[in-house]
């Protein structure tokens, strides 16, 4: 099975870039959030359409990036 319906953004969460990756494999969409900088995963999440996928990562990524700590240099 391949992805199909392939989608890559760049979305501003709690003042930090994030990358949103979406895909769908059969009747499944799978969304990838991931902090764009280091490139860290954030959340991985799936749904039955395309934006309860996105909505879910992009809420786990707003609650991890909401409690992080930015210290000034």
């Amino acid at each position: 099975m391949n992805p199909q319906n392939y989608s890559e953004q760049i979305l501003v969460v709690e003042g930090w870039q994030v990358r949103l990756t979406t895909y769908q494999l059969g009747d499944t969409w799978h969304s990838k959030a991931d902090n764009v900088s280091p490139g860290a995963s954030l959340a991985r999440m799936t749904g039955a359409t395309r934006d309860e996928a996105e909505q879910k990562a992009l809420e786990r990524a707003r609650q991890l990036l909401g409690r992080t700590q930015r210290r000034a240099v």
